[in-house]
């Protein structure tokens, strides 16, 4: 049975929903403010993991990542210009022009990962309305005050009645201590109060009527209003990245509980972050790589392209709660794993069926499972599959046997956990099938022509093939009856 570790209580719990049938699951996406790089990886490739197997498992899955396209400002949670409503003034476009672009530019680099669309995408901008009718909820429940034509949540009458900082570990105390003052927040009581509706400036593009003022929804409003549109006011999941866990997640919990009495989500997961020499990778850091430069290799940082199944396999290889530490020479040695596992897999095809078995291959499916159910070990998963691929490997050069319905077990278990579950695609291109067939029907006739130079004992031919390819990257290996090659 499943088990997954829940934020909120610190410890893996067997993971029962709401509904039998039906996984409401709610994952924080991103601010379509710049291209997509590996940070904005690694949460989707997660989550991507944990759909994929919940459905595996048997459920129906409601899947909802949210596109924040308002409100996200960029100094501060409160304070600042909104990122979109910046790069909109720099660019002299529409925000909502900036969003289109670079909502398209995400989905087409998640569609190149492998990670699967959502059930459901739901904008920010696009639900104006609800939001201001869950923070009158609050102002109702006497949770939060107006101020100027903002309106804040009161931290410290919050406190008194609900445990802030349950998620993130903090109490009152620490958040008061750490809280720095900043300019510009003297209308509200504490530093620490968060903005649920602000008052828009006169110079502010994206804004909107309320009772309040002409503004726009704070930051934190809009996951809890859409996760409960959609999810209802208890859902099972709620994901994302561990730098949302404070204020992001904790301003969340605040306003579901102070809105309808209770918290909304039943188990909370974080992945935790990408790192280039120990300091997280992101934009506020400017420290980032983007996933066009990975495949393209055009950064100088990367010694050449990865392709986006090589991106996936290297945040598979790890476990989603621990931090990986990027390296080109880390995204080499994953890019040499990923390719023993495809080349495995595609002699794994090519395996002929004997009367009986002479080698063990029995108990991947399990082995695999078990892993899966210890908090999506994918990690372990992959170590399966390589020692699985050792014995495809024998059986490939002759030294062992398969039947015909181990044969066919084995195929299945490695389609369902390679291309079902880790969603990775086994081919030796990063484009389409029919690229994929023109490129391999290319190497062959060179190796052919190889082949037939060696007969004619034209030996200088058949070197100068061979040495080309090996230093373009191929393998080349002569066989008995042919060749075989690989990159």
């Amino acid at each position: 049975m499943l088990q997954i570790y829940n934020t909120l209580t610190r410890q893996k719990e067997y993971f029962r929903p709401l509904n039998k049938g039906l996984v409401g699951m709610y994952v924080c996406g991103p601010t379509v403010y710049g291209d997509a790089h590996l940070g904005h990886a690694r949460p989707a490739i997660t989550f991507d993991l944990l759909y994929r197997y919940l459905q595996y498992i048997g459920y129906k899955v409601r899947y909802v990542r949210n596109i924040t396209d308002v409100g996200h400002l960029e100094h501060d949670a409160d304070e600042g210009e909104d990122k979109i409503a910046k790069k909109a003034r720099l660019e002299q476009l529409e925000p909502m022009e900036v969003v289109q672009y670079y909502t398209n530019r995400y989905h087409h680099d998640m569609e190149q990962l492998g990670v699967l669309p959502p059930s459901i995408e739901p904008h920010a901008s696009g639900h104006i309305i609800e939001q201001i009718a869950f923070i009158q909820k609050i102002l109702d429940k006497g949770y939060a005050y107006i101020s100027n034509g903002s309106v804040y949540m009161d931290v410290e009458k919050y406190a008194k009645d609900y445990h802030y900082g349950k998620l993130s570990g903090r109490n009152l105390q620490d958040i008061v201590t750490e809280t720095r003052e900043l300019d510009g927040q003297d209308e509200k009581k504490h530093s620490y109060d968060f903005a649920l509706w602000k008052k828009a400036a006169p110079e502010h593009i994206m804004h909107w009527p309320s009772p309040w003022s002409e503004g726009f929804p704070g930051w934190h409003m809009e996951c809890s209003t859409m996760g409960c549109k959609y999810l209802g006011e208890q859902f099972d999941i709620h994901g994302g990245g561990m730098d949302l866990m404070f204020p992001h997640h904790e301003a969340e919990i605040a306003q579901s509980c102070a809105a309808l009495g209770h918290d909304s989500v039943r188990y909370w997961m974080h992945n935790n972050m990408i790192t280039i020499a120990g300091k997280k990778m992101g934009k506020s850091y400017n420290n980032f790589i983007t996933l066009e430069q990975f495949f393209t290799g055009k950064h100088e940082l990367l010694t050449k392209p990865f392709s986006p199944m090589t991106i996936r396999f290297f945040i598979l290889m790890a476990h989603y709660r621990s931090t990986v530490d990027f390296s080109s020479e880390a995204l080499e040695a994953a890019e040499k794993g990923l390719a023993r596992l495809t080349e495995a897999y595609t002699r794994l095809q090519k395996l002929q069926p004997a009367a009986t078995s002479t080698i063990d291959t029995g108990g991947l499916k399990e082995k695999c499972e078990e892993a899966m159910d210890d908090d999506l070990n994918s990690p372990i998963v992959i170590s399966h599959l390589f020692d699985s691929a050792r014995a495809i490997n024998t059986i490939y050069d002759g030294k062992a046997t398969i039947s015909s319905a181990d044969l066919e077990q084995l195929k299945a278990v490695w389609k369902t956990f390679v291309i079902d579950i880790l969603g990775l695609k086994m081919n030796n291109s990063a484009g389409n099938e029919q690229h994929a067939e023109a490129y391999k029907g290319a190497v062959d006739m060179l190796l052919e022509l190889r082949l037939k130079a060696k007969q004619n004992k034209d030996w200088a031919t058949s070197d100068t093939i061979r040495d080309r390819l090996i230093k373009l990257g191929f393998n080349i290996k002569d066989m008995k009856d042919g060749f075989e090659w690989s990159l």
